[in-house]
């Protein structure tokens, strides 16, 4: 089994590598990197064989596609919603910083042909979870770009979740078959948390990321006077789409538990 936790730099051209096909983290079974863009550059992105999701994390940012143009801001994660360009292979996409910006890029193999979807806060709003459940203290905000109820054609899911401070997410502890990889940001440099893989325990901090291979729990906790905020993206495996989670039924009591 590959490593299921990681703490990635930027290198010398903007460009930081969290999972590949083939390095430590294969068993995700998607390619996802994180570019830092500096105001006036272009970067060009064409799949001959992988689907492709392109994430704007925050600054000004033009995205071309098809013929097609969308000019977005975001002043952060912790700010504004979600934008992102999902695209089938074979579709280049063109992204112009029209100031400094960073931009999640997350790719599979996928050998469908579908029309390319532009999500934005208006049909990806943010959705309170757990609101009133478990006294409060998992309650956080959930953007779902697209899964397999929206988008059955893809292989991927992509979502975002902002923890309150102090608060717990992917809770109560649960499962799935299917890997997943959370990218993990805060809002102050010396933000924290905690991410539990399995019977394992890593500090999450900013721009680190976990790996979270099938059928490990996988509850996260962000230290208190920090938010955090986490790009959620799942691979589903063939013949078995993500479609739900399986709560661990050592923790399921808590559901019809009255708390103080």
């Amino acid at each position: 089994m590959g490593k299921v936790f990681g703490y990635p730099e930027f290198d010398e051209n903007g460009e930081k590598i969290l999972t590949t096909y083939d390095n430590d983290y294969k068993d995700m079974l998607m390619d996802i990197r994180v570019f830092k863009l500096t105001q006036g550059q272009t970067k060009e992105f064409l799949k001959p064989t992988e689907e492709m999701a392109v994430l704007l994390l925050k600054g000004k940012l033009k995205y071309s596609w098809n013929g097609q143009e969308k000019e977005v801001y975001r002043k952060d994660v912790f700010t504004d919603g979600l934008y992102a360009l999902h695209v089938c292979k074979n579709t280049k996409v063109v992204v112009t910083a029209d100031s400094d910006a960073e931009i999640l890029v997350q790719c599979t193999d996928n050998e469908k042909e579908f029309e390319a979807k532009f999500y934005d806060p208006e049909n990806t709003p943010w959705i309170y979870s757990c609101k009133d459940k478990f006294g409060g203290t998992a309650k956080r905000r959930v953007s779902t770009a697209f899964d397999y109820e929206t988008a059955p054609y893809s292989n991927m899911v992509l979502g975002e979740v902002l923890n309150d401070p102090g608060n717990w997410s992917g809770y109560i502890p649960h499962t799935h078959p299917q890997p997943e990889t959370y990218y993990f940001l805060f809002d102050r440099p010396e933000g924290f948390g905690a991410s539990f893989v399995g019977d394992e325990v890593f500090k999450s901090v900013d721009g680190s990321f976990s790996a979270i291979p099938g059928g490990k729990v996988h509850p996260q906790s962000c230290a208190p006077g920090f938010q955090m905020y986490t790009c959620w993206m799942i691979r589903h495996l063939p013949g078995n789409p993500w479609t739900d989670r399986i709560d661990d039924e050592r923790y399921t009591w808590m559901y019809d538990h009255k708390f103080n």
